[in-house]
């Protein structure tokens, strides 16, 4: 017989990994998580079942046996993007559908943001890559990026500094777009929209002009009852021939406070403006140290799943307890420096050459890495047999192989514990010439 404390609590997009850190939050014995649908059924197919998905969790939770308590999700699109239309098919609170696509629809978050920011931003302006006049009609100068309205992690995001690098993109986007562009419209057609919004759907892009000079980083932090909390700053180390693809997330950041102050302001701005309530965000700035100038890239409305461990080495706990105690309707209270570690950081193993997975590193191989680095885990994104042009929503100059979490007691610590590590995680990568 279970306790009447005992919360029902589904998620959108379970995978085994993150449910054990759901599992070992504070509480976790009061919670029972069920499967609303799997990471692999909505992540990894060559199209994202949104129509089913929603179909299928009103089913599942009318004829659910107990209370829904709470629905949540850590995964960007399209989990993000369906909590509030599934949230309301079953009368849970939450933040509007209108309020997280303010946010998550790169071109209308823009234009809340100039209202509020407009020092923080880049000049931008709505393309779309299927009119001929395209290129004539992009009044941005060269350099700038382009990227659809609704994607991730840069997927079909491209450098542009000329006009051939501009159509050679539009081509590549107009082949890809779809995989986001149809699933995003059937959410927008959930939601009552300005008329000048309605017009800019899944099939359009962004241009935006250069601000990704200096630092980023990312702010993780929530908004209940109308108050803007950020809990948590976190350093985003980029690498790559454009410096588009992410090689560490590490926290805490070593940004000045005061810097991290101003960030959290301009949050705070952005945030109340667009009505977002009741649940988490992270949010991306840069910091010019030069200029000592800062500028917003974007928001998403979840945790990020790439911090959870961080939190935990760091902090004492994962912050999903934060998602939780949202969605349930509780003021969260997050710990504060009572991890094992002062620092940690997540690494993304790359690789910017296509190639055949020969081999990745086995049980025996990840285990003694945990035993050599208490704390430490691995995340393994390819397995054998797989070439990499065929893994699914990377960024357009790079692969990810494997993610890699690791604590320390400060920087010089943290990198010679990595540079180990590697040594204890062996890759195979065979290219035409022969094996890497």
């Amino acid at each position: 017989m279970r306790s009447p404390q005992m919360k029902n609590i589904f998620v959108v997009g379970l995978d085994d990994f993150h449910l054990a850190q759901l599992e070992a939050v504070e509480g976790a014995d009061n919670y029972r998580f069920h499967s609303l649908i799997s990471y692999r059924e909505i992540k990894c197919g060559s199209d994202f079942p949104v129509r089913e998905l929603l179909e299928h969790t009103a089913q599942t939770l009318t004829a659910f046996d107990g209370t829904v308590d709470a629905v949540i999700g850590y995964w960007d699109f399209p989990v993000s993007t369906v909590l509030p239309i599934i949230r309301r098919q079953v009368g849970l609170g939450g933040p509007s559908l209108v309020a997280v696509l303010k946010c998550e629809h790169k071109y209308w978050s823009r234009l809340i943001q100039e209202e509020v920011v407009p020092e923080l931003i880049p000049p931008f302006q709505k393309i779309n890559p299927f009119a001929a006049e395209a290129p004539t009609q992009c009044s941005l100068d060269y350099p700038f990026w382009i990227k659809p309205v609704k994607s991730v992690l840069s997927h079909l995001g491209f450098l542009v500094r000329n006009r051939e690098e501009f159509e050679q993109s539009l081509e590549k986007i107009r082949s890809h777009i779809g995989r986001y562009a149809e699933p995003f419209n059937l959410i927008l057609n959930h939601a009552e929209l300005p008329a000048e919004i309605e017009r800019v759907d899944g099939y359009y892009c962004i241009a935006e002009g250069l601000i990704s000079r200096g630092r980023q980083c990312t702010l993780e932090g929530y908004v209940c009852k109308g108050r803007v909390q950020v809990y948590g700053v976190i350093d985003s180390l980029r690498e790559g021939r454009h410096c588009s693809s992410f090689s560490r997330y590490q926290y805490p950041s070593s940004l000045p406070p005061e810097v991290q102050q101003r960030m959290i302001e301009a949050t705070a701005k952005v945030l109340l403006r667009t009505g977002y309530d009741q649940a988490p965000f992270n949010i991306e700035f840069y910091w010019d140290e030069e200029q000592d100038s800062i500028h917003l890239l974007e928001i998403n409305t979840r945790i990020s799943k790439s911090h959870c461990s961080l939190f935990k080495m760091v902090d004492g706990e994962y912050h999903h307890q934060v998602m939780i105690d949202l969605a349930l309707g509780r003021e969260p209270s997050f710990p504060h420096r009572q991890g094992e570690f002062a620092l940690a950081a997540k690494f993304m193993l790359r690789r910017h050459r296509d190639g055949r997975v020969v081999r990745v590193p086995d049980r025996a191989q990840i285990e003694e890495l945990k035993q050599t680095f208490p704390g430490s885990e691995l995340l393994l994104n390819v397995c054998p047999g797989i070439r990499l042009s065929e893994l699914l929503d990377q960024d357009s100059y790079s692969y990810e192989l494997a993610d890699l979490f690791i604590g320390a007691a400060g920087p010089r610590q943290l990198e010679q514990r990595y540079q180990a590590a590697l040594s204890l995680l062996p890759f195979e990568i065979e290219e035409r010439g022969g094996t890497a």
